[in-house]
């Protein structure tokens, strides 16, 4: 049996993981709010930004996690295909999450169809990275605590997406980020606490990436995605903005129109 590590670089990973989920959570709540509020194209826009965000973010936490797991007695290498096919499972789950809750006509049920195939997806997203990962070992699990982490997925994006339609507090959705951010890290780590690891005596090629050469700049470039993101949400003005900027335009015509009046009296 090999001995796991999942705090290499002690509380770095965790943390680090712990802010991007939240930073990936505060966005896909912001953009789903701004979603409800829009029509058309352009709640459909906001959505897959909101997918775009929830599902990047959590991959990018699992990943710098994962930057903290090593196993005694082997190097650790990633699968490039698998691991790129992780990252397209949690965008295209967690849009169809926020595409259910959205456009569903029983809130209730929305609310349970889309927390159930985002949570899903989460789950799906991290075990897929963790068949990415090849070592001189065979990776295997605890079926039960496998169980629970797919659960606190579950939880939590059921949790993520109530708070999304039912929100509107800023400071709230700031408060349910913190919240979806914890349960997502809770599950990620429960997941990892399913790992055991049989050592292999007999050494082959690995193959793959290491962490340094894929995922690092990746995860770095989904950081900045976010980063761009975030600033793009805080300048976008809100649909009540863009209502208040319309008719202060309307009466500045207006008040244009009467003074014209007045003067060629």
């Amino acid at each position: 049996m090999g001995t796991l590590n999942h705090f290499s670089f002690g509380w770095l990973t965790p943390i680090l993981a712990y802010l991007m989920a939240c930073v990936g959570a505060a966005l896909g709540l912001r953009c789903t709010l701004r979603a409800l509020a829009a029509t058309g194209a352009s709640r459909r826009n906001w959505l897959l930004t909101a997918a775009a965000a929830l599902g990047s973010g959590i991959w990018t936490m699992h990943f710098i996690a994962m930057f903290g797991f090593s196993v005694s007695g082997t190097e650790l290498r990633y699968d490039v295909p698998i691991t790129v096919l992780s990252l397209l499972v949690a965008v295209l789950v967690t849009g169809a999450g926020v595409f259910v809750v959205a456009y569903g006509r029983h809130r209730s049920r929305s609310l349970a169809l889309g927390g159930l195939t985002t949570g899903l997806g989460v789950a799906a997203m991290h075990y897929l990275g963790m068949a990415a990962v090849r070592i001189h070992g065979a990776i295997a699990y605890d079926p039960a605590t496998v169980g629970l982490s797919v659960l606190i997925g579950v939880g939590a994006a059921t949790t993520a997406l109530w708070a999304a339609v039912t929100i509107r507090n800023v400071y709230a959705a700031g408060a349910a980020s913190l919240v979806m951010g914890i349960a997502v890290t809770c599950m990620h780590y429960t997941g990892m606490a399913a790992v055991h690891v049989r050592m292999h005596p007999v050494r082959t090629d690995l193959g793959g990436a290491t962490p340094m050469q894929f995922v690092f700049p990746l995860a770095v470039g989904l950081g900045s995605f976010l980063f761009l993101t975030s600033a793009f949400v805080a300048l976008s003005p809100t649909a009540r903005e863009r209502a208040a900027y319309r008719e202060a335009g309307e009466l500045t015509v207006e008040d244009v129109g009467t003074s014209e009046l007045d003067h060629a009296a």
